[in-house]
């Protein structure tokens, strides 16, 4: 089942048949990395077009305008920025977008993308152009306990006998892209009383940076709310961090591409000014496009590979109306392999994880995006995500004053205040779950500022709880552990680079902590391993040596081979000390790859519709019509969504709640 990474091992063939982009001379993987705006992308991946875009011309609507992302390609693919070259380019597609009748709307300044309405038809004819890497429609946007303490986070703040306190992401800047940030609420000021959202952008066309739909503050308030409501009852994770609202979805939480597209875009150019280290997506919309062409995705990976830490949420559709579970279902940008996908748990109300499991709602892989080859044939990308969870149920904090969510269901209010500027609510999805991990990830960016986002990944998942009964697809490497993770980050050199030779020393010293944590007197093990896009990885190596992987430019995923139902590695990227292995394993609770086998690997390199124990597997199209359904979930198979907005939680088992008395305590 699980394979050492011998230097000399290379293996031929799978025992299902290999999409040809996997494979290079010598039966070494492209690094996924390559494959950014255009290059790398497969040789036979002919059809350029989105499988939206010619679903609404096989319709009969190519006379339709639409408003269409265009991908040029891009002269300088591992940068931010683009050259006179790529305008140059740019300006030739704006001439042709003009001769067909169409309007180019809008450019990015970081990413070679433009935003065009144009007919269907004659988006498709411009996808011809040589220069032209895919065109896709901009689809519609949509918001899709105390949970500092049984997460670590007031372990790390406020101490716990060890060197870890002391964590509260000063310094530290996350960008939310959300329905906007009520900056009225007492929960965004620093304990001197200074507002904390250093920035308020717009990118919905509303003109207004508030929060009507009340899905964005509270979003906010987990990843960094204070602690002043209710004696810090409901702290977020990094209280102190520095807030970006950059609002993309309006007043009844939609949105657009372009809109993400455009703040991403203004991160990608002002990251420096704010120290943006961290964007929070809870958001998303349905994966059908593979990784390699969604231009959210594309961007994204733009983003890590600056060096920002992108966390984004898995989606809600992890079960059926019925409660059957789903397969198939992570949205997109959770279906980007560079991003921290998160799925949700349930803490079923208290502090202890000794009972925790996954929420039922939440999205579940692989990822079913996919390409089209020019036979017409369907090559899915398959990645295993999540790549880990977090609590995600009836999580309590900041409510936006008059928001459309606590106004139509008037129960998601917590009852805790009848001051507009300390009321706080209930919110359930893996939109909650998300800023928790964001959070910790500005926490271990405080603790070592040199952290890549890679190694910010690894050590969120080499150090989470893998949940008994549990499978890979459902959990990825387990629950967010921060008092785990922040131990080791604090470990890591700082003096790492591209340089820094393949196997050397990763830490500072030889007396690595024991890989277990104890949070509410409850002791777990760490799950010791990473999800690495088809595979995973375990093995003390990967906490003890530097892997070329942890660089900047490069996915975790980097380096596997794949040959004969065989998972090994590449040691020019990964030691021979890692081990990797050949089932997606359903876990028994104490490290990665223990328990029973679920899926194997080699079955994920296949095109066919993976069918486990009866289970779905989705096709990556979410279906519904737009609507809010019964549950509070929205839902729509051409929309970006919040990952949240569920009126009804897992359950209703939720944290007691602690009434505010009115007064503003500072101690947190």
């Amino acid at each position: 089942m699980i394979r050492k990474l011998f230097p000399t091992l290379l293996v031929a063939c799978l025992l299902l048949p290999i999409p040809a982009e996997f494979l290079t001379q010598g039966g070494v993987t492209r690094a996924e990395s390559d494959q950014v705006f255009g290059e790398g992308l497969p040789a036979t991946a002919t059809l350029k077009t989105s499988a939206e875009l010619n679903k609404k011309i096989k319709s009969g609507r190519g006379a339709d305008l639409v408003r269409v992302i265009i991908q040029s390609a891009s002269l300088r693919q591992n940068s931010v920025t683009q050259d006179s070259g790529s305008q140059l380019l740019s300006s030739s597609i704006d001439s042709s977008i003009e001769n067909a009748g169409g309007a180019s709307l809008r450019h990015f300044q970081s990413f070679p993308l433009r935003v065009a309405l144009m007919s269907s038809h004659a988006a498709a004819a411009l996808a011809e152009r040589t220069d032209v890497v895919h065109v896709s429609l901009d689809k519609e946007v949509r918001t899709l306990g105390h949970v500092s303490k049984t997460t670590g986070a007031d372990a790390v703040r406020t101490g716990d006998g060890s060197s870890n306190s002391g964590l509260d992401g000063s310094g530290v800047g996350i960008a939310v892209l959300d329905s906007g940030v009520d900056i009225d609420h007492k929960v965004f000021l620093s304990k001197t009383n200074v507002l904390r959202v250093a920035v308020n952008r717009d990118f919905t066309g509303e003109n207004r940076t508030d929060d009507p739909y009340g899905h964005g503050t509270h979003v906010a308030s987990l990843a960094a709310g204070n602690g002043r409501i209710s004696n810090s009852q409901y702290i977020g994770i990094a209280p102190n961090a520095r807030i970006l609202n950059l609002r993309v979805l309006n007043s009844q939480g939609l949105g657009s591409t372009a809109g993400v597209l455009s703040a991403l875009d203004w991160v990608a150019t002002n990251r420096e000014v704010h120290n943006i280290r961290v964007v929070n997506l809870s958001l998303g919309m349905a994966a059908v496009d593979s990784y390699r062409y969604d231009p959210v995705c594309l961007a994204v990976r733009r983003l890590v590979d600056a060096g920002i830490a992108v966390v984004a949420a898995a989606g809600n559709n992890g079960s059926d109306g019925e409660g059957n579970k789903l397969y198939g279902h992570i949205h997109s940008p959770g279906n980007e392999p560079s991003a921290i996908t998160v799925g949700a748990t349930n803490t079923f109300g208290t502090n202890s994880r000794h009972d925790d499991g996954i929420a039922s709602f939440s999205s579940r892989g692989p990822t079913r995006s996919y390409w089209t080859d020019s036979s017409s044939v369907r090559h899915y990308d398959n990645l295993i995500k999540p790549d880990l969870v977090a609590p995600g149920n009836k999580l309590v904090d900041a409510q936006a004053a008059d928001n459309f969510l606590v106004t139509n269901y008037p129960h998601l209010d917590a009852g805790m205040s009848n001051n507009d500027e300390r009321k706080m609510m209930y919110l359930s999805g893996t939109s909650m779950a998300t800023p928790v991990a964001a959070g910790a990830a500005a926490l271990l960016i405080e603790a070592n500022p040199t952290l890549t986002p890679n190694l910010i990944k690894l050590l969120l998942t080499y150090t989470a709880q893998p949940l008994a009964g549990f499978n890979m697809f459902e959990q990825g490497s387990g629950q967010l552990n921060i008092k785990g993770a922040v131990a080791l980050a604090k470990l890591v050199r700082t003096d790492l680079n591209a340089g820094t030779p393949l196997g050397d020393p990763l830490l500072t010293t030889t007396d690595v902590p024991a890989p277990e944590t104890t949070i509410d007197g409850y002791t777990f093990r760490w799950s010791r391993g990473t999800i690495l896009n088809h595979t995973y990885a375990t093995g003390y190596d990967l906490i003890t040596r530097y892997q070329r992987i942890y660089g900047t430019g490069l996915l975790l995923g980097d380096g596997v081979i794949t040959g004969d139902g065989v998972i090994t590695g590449d040691t020019t990227m990964i030691s021979d000390g890692v081990i990797t292995g050949d089932q997606i394993m359903t876990s028994d609770g104490v490290i990665t790859g223990d328990g029973s086998p679920f899926l194997a690997v080699s079955i994920l390199f296949g095109n066919a519709e993976l069918l486990v124990d009866g289970d779905v597997i989705g096709d990556g199209v979410i279906t519904g019509d737009g609507v809010i359904t019964g549950d509070g979930v929205i839902t729509g198979d051409l929309f970006v969504q919040a990952q949240s907005a569920r009126v009804n939680g897992e359950d209703t088992t939720g944290m007691e709640v602690t009434p505010d008395d009115g007064s503003d305590y500072l101690e947190y």
